[in-house]
């Protein structure tokens, strides 16, 4: 199973994201973790020690040249560049749970296809799960991701909005993109929600109920300050992530 998961920036997806890691871990499965954000946290948020010693992928612009086929003074690509040995020789794993810092585009040049683009896309479709495993795709802030088609290949897009109407704003130009794009199937999840209203709010302007939400939690925000990874607060958040992934995995 292959899950993005997306939203206007600061709206909590990297949270959310190492939580859903540390339930579904809890479940028996192999968790693989991508950081496409340009500003990666993944690794801090998980607990990993050393984090400045990580260099993202999308930093090895030879690497990512070489790997994509770029003919220099040409603006095409290979389709299908090699991207096995990546998969495995830039993992980093905590407590069961591995991470790949990609990165992502660090220069503006929308809708193409560049290679940072060319090689998630490659490593995403070459991914051949089991039953037993997950990748979980925590991508940039906003919509350009989905514009350039690095989110194919996803089973499911989770866009986490939180009770504001710039987020909601976001989120709904999020799901129309997504769905152009072919995404099979597409989910709200509420976050800093803190009573009825923020709930009435949110399914009143999304014009759907999202499947899950997660309240504004001052532990979290004491576990982050503090360094704390959040993969441990698991067992004292809301039954959220359980949900989540109940509903990801066929179980409504």
């Amino acid at each position: 199973m292959k899950i993005a998961i997306s939203g206007k920036g600061g709206v909590g997806k990297t949270t959310i994201m190492a939580l859903l890691a540390s339930q579904f871990k809890s479940q028996g499965k192999e968790v693989l973790i991508i950081d496409a954000d340009p500003s990666p946290h993944m690794a801090q948020t998980l607990g990993i020690k050393d984090i400045d010693k990580i260099k993202p992928i999308a930093d090895m612009t030879e690497l990512l040249v070489e790997r994509s086929g770029k003919v220099q003074g040409s603006p095409f690509y290979q389709i299908n560049p090699q991207v096995d040995d990546l998969l495995q020789k830039f993992m980093i794993e905590q407590d069961g749970i591995r991470l790949m810092v990609l990165g992502a585009i660090q220069t503006a040049e929308g809708g193409c296809a560049c290679p940072e683009n060319t090689v998630l896309k490659r490593m995403l479709t070459k991914l051949l799960l089991s039953p037993t495993q997950v990748v979980l795709l925590d991508m940039e802030a906003g919509v350009e991701h989905l514009g350039r088609g690095t989110i194919a290949g996803v089973d499911h897009l989770l866009i986490v909005v939180i009770p504001s109407k710039s987020s909601v704003r976001t989120a709904l130009k999020i799901k129309k993109l997504a769905v152009d794009s072919g995404i099979p199937q597409i989910s709200f999840v509420g976050n800093l929600v803190q009573d009825d209203d923020d709930v009435n709010f949110l399914q009143e302007t999304l014009g759907e109920t999202p499947i899950a939400f997660f309240p504004d939690s001052a532990v979290i925000r004491k576990a982050e300050r503090n360094g704390k990874p959040l993969t441990e607060l698991a067992g004292q958040m809301s039954e959220a992530p359980e949900k989540i992934v109940n509903f990801l995995q066929g179980e409504k």
